[in-house]
């Protein structure tokens, strides 16, 4: 076992143990591949030390949760809204657009449960910006431990206000630094099949989305809630920072996330169907999520609006197996690129272009309304009572 060591910019790194070997011509034998440079970051343990989880953010989280997964359950009628900028790279865009989607969540809670989208890590096609955790300053730098701070910090005070906060796990140690400020996650669509974030998805302490495949496949998603259902061991970082071997209890709280694909939008009636078929077979519930962006939309920003709009007609007429939906929302509609030195508009997404805050808060009304429709055609006169596992789930999340 090497003890990796620092070296400086460009150089590669050696480990005390690595021999230098020369070929039998005399020349020293150069290295092969990629090279790693260690540096040093903040354990988990010391950031959360440094940025702790106050009382009212975890009582935010820790209600999230459970009703995330009351919804998913449908022991709870309402409807589950994740919206949010498709990733946060301005504290102040994002805690501006936080304030406004409280305030408009605290006027539709009877009928809808609304987290915020507050992505740090962005898994990439091929490159890219990264995101806040990976590059807090876009501009390349790379400032890991900035980024794991700044990310923990907004997420703090999004839930210090009141508003939960969900993200997608890209790096498999991050949530070590940033699990606990979490109310609902997601394994995205390039990582679905990574037996890695299966594992990793055992053992998060929130209710899962898993999304279909880039080419459309929702069987490789209802595979990773089955897999990420049952307990894991593996390697992983620990609060304290050193590796450690890590055993899962298994998640029961994962779901699935319809996307589109490669093969067009899977939204429609048939879709969720068809998903929830595929559930079944698999011994599953049938919780499923809908995400109005990305090949739903055809990544086109506008189409969320059809989207969420054909859903909430269903919903209204009674469908139940639609448990919530995901949208890219922002400040300010569409995309810009970022870059060092580029001035940039504020609250406008520098990654895929998401919907403005107006439409947000239209679509956020209909959607409201069409849980309410769909309440009442289930239940004429609806009669609030005592939920009877309340306090096992509690105690569960």
């Amino acid at each position: 076992m090497t003890t990796p060591t620092d070296t400086p910019t460009g150089a590669p790194a050696h480990t005390p143990d690595t021999p230098r070997i020369r070929h039998r011509d005399g020349r020293r034998i150069r290295p092969t591949g990629g090279q790693t440079r260690v540096l040093p970051v903040e354990s988990p343990a010391q950031l959360c030390e440094r940025l702790p989880l106050t009382y009212h953010a975890a009582h935010t989280v820790m209600t999230a949760r459970h009703d995330i997964v009351r919804i998913l359950d449908g022991r709870d009628d309402r409807l589950l809204v994740i919206v949010g900028p498709c990733s946060v790279h301005d504290r102040a865009a994002a805690l501006d657009y936080a304030s406004r989607l409280r305030d408009a969540a605290d006027r539709l809670a009877d009928d809808l449960l609304v987290v915020m989208r507050v992505y740090v890590e962005k898994p990439r096609t091929c490159l890219g910006w990264p995101g806040l955790v990976g590059d807090p300053g876009l501009d390349g730098g790379a400032d890991l431990g900035r980024g794991l701070a700044e990310a923990r910090s907004l997420m703090l005070d999004i839930a210090e206000s009141g508003l939960p906060v969900g993200c997608e796990w890209v790096n498999p140690a991050t949530p070590a630094y940033l699990s606990d400020v979490v109310a609902w996650g997601s394994i995205g669509a390039r990582t679905a099949a990574s037996q890695v974030h299966r594992d990793l998805a055992s053992g998060l302490p929130m209710p899962v989305g898993v999304k279909n495949g880039t080419d459309g496949s929702v069987q490789v998603a209802v595979d990773a809630v089955r897999a990420a259902a049952a307990p894991h061991t593996f390697l992983g970082a620990s609060g304290a920072g050193p590796v450690s071997l890590l055993r899962t209890s298994g998640n029961p709280d994962c779901h699935v996330v319809l996307r589109g694909g490669a093969e067009g939008p899977n939204y429609g009636a048939a879709h969720v169907r068809r998903a929830a078929e595929l559930l079944a077979t698999a011994g599953l519930p049938a919780r499923v999520v809908v995400d109005a962006s990305h090949g739903n939309s055809g990544k086109q920003h506008d189409r969320q609006h059809a989207v969420a709009e054909d859903l909430a007609v269903r919903i209204a007429d009674g469908d139940t197996t639609v448990r919530g939906l995901l949208l890219e929302s922002f400040l300010v509609p569409g995309r810009q690129d970022s870059g060092a030195g580029r001035e940039l508009v504020f609250g406008q997404s520098v990654t895929d272009a998401c919907i403005g805050w107006s439409g947000t808060a239209q679509l956020l009304r209909e959607l409201a309304g069409a849980a309410r429709a769909r309440r009442r055609a289930a239940c004429p006169h609806p009669r609030r009572v005592a939920d009877p596992d309340s306090a096992a789930l509690m105690e569960r999340t």
